[in-house]
């Protein structure tokens, strides 16, 4: 992303989540915030997604609900065991926090200052209160660390807790990814870690994947890393979790839609659970 500018990334996946609440049926994931948030003037300027395989751009929208629901889900249940502490590693216009009913269960929202002084201007200008249960955690994953935002906004290293990292591995360099997945297992025993990640490129077929990653780059905002599932596995063990249930795109939103989805998709979800 832009120096100084929110990432334009950020904006496309809010703008899925909300239109997908409006075009999709059977609607993968109910949020009523997702459309406020964006603005409705906004709901159809998806820049990224002009000019693309309509059917692709849906599948995408959809894969985007999916790994939403697939998060809350994982949060619904872990608090359900007694976790109260979730943090949001590049929230972008994420709205689980929002949507939180339990006063005792802390959020923690960490992004990059321009991406969240620009969320805050949005929630504003929609009028989505900021819940008390909420902390935002203003952190550079790049130039800054987990473990310095964390700790000054009072995040409690002690206590079990669902790791959210939806839509921002692919945008992050391999030792950055490492650092994040070593600070999480470092959590204890029982947290968790929720994350998407992209395929190598020899996975997909799309000329309109390939077209949509050269427009992510000309914004700033390049795809980086990619993985096989077996590595990603093995990372993640090596870094110290236990449990890794790994999902591709195709049988996640086979699970929500039912039936058999078909077409080039290059990514999957990752539940991990730190031994």
């Amino acid at each position: 992303m832009e120096i100084g500018r929110p990432s334009r990334t950020a904006m496309a996946v809010a703008q899925a989540r909300a239109y997908h609440q409006l075009a999709d049926e059977p609607r993968v994931f109910t949020d009523p915030f997702a459309i406020p948030i964006v603005g409705e003037s906004a709901l159809e300027k998806g820049d990224f997604d002009l000019g693309l395989d309509p059917d692709l751009v849906r599948r995408r929208r959809l894969l985007i609900a999916a790994r939403s629901r697939f998060a809350d889900d994982t949060v619904a249940a872990a608090i359900a065991k007694g976790t109260r502490q979730v943090v949001v590693l590049g929230a972008g216009l994420d709205t689980c926090a929002y949507r939180n009913t339990h006063p005792d269960v802390r959020f923690f929202e960490v992004d990059h200052p321009d991406t969240q002084q620009w969320k805050r201007h949005r929630l504003a200008e929609a009028g989505i209160a900021v819940p008390p249960t909420l902390t935002f955690v203003p952190v550079d994953f790049e130039t800054s660390t987990l473990t310095e935002g964390l700790a000054a906004a009072g995040f409690d290293r002690t206590c079990v807790t669902v790791f959210l990292l939806l839509g921002v591995v692919m945008y992050l360099t391999r030792p950055s990814i490492a650092d994040t997945w070593l600070y999480i297992a470092g959590q204890g025993s029982g947290s968790v870690l929720v994350m998407d990640y992209l395929y190598p490129v020899a996975r997909a077929s799309s000329q309109s994947m390939d077209e949509r990653a050269k427009r992510v780059a000309a914004v700033g905002e390049p795809w980086l890393s990619s993985f096989t599932a077996d590595e990603v596995r093995g990372a993640l063990v090596s870094s110290g979790f236990a449990e890794v249930e790994d999902c591709s795109a195709a049988v996640l939103l086979s699970r929500y839609l039912g039936g058999t989805v078909t077409g080039p998709m290059n990514s999957a979800i990752v539940r991990a659970t730190v031994a």
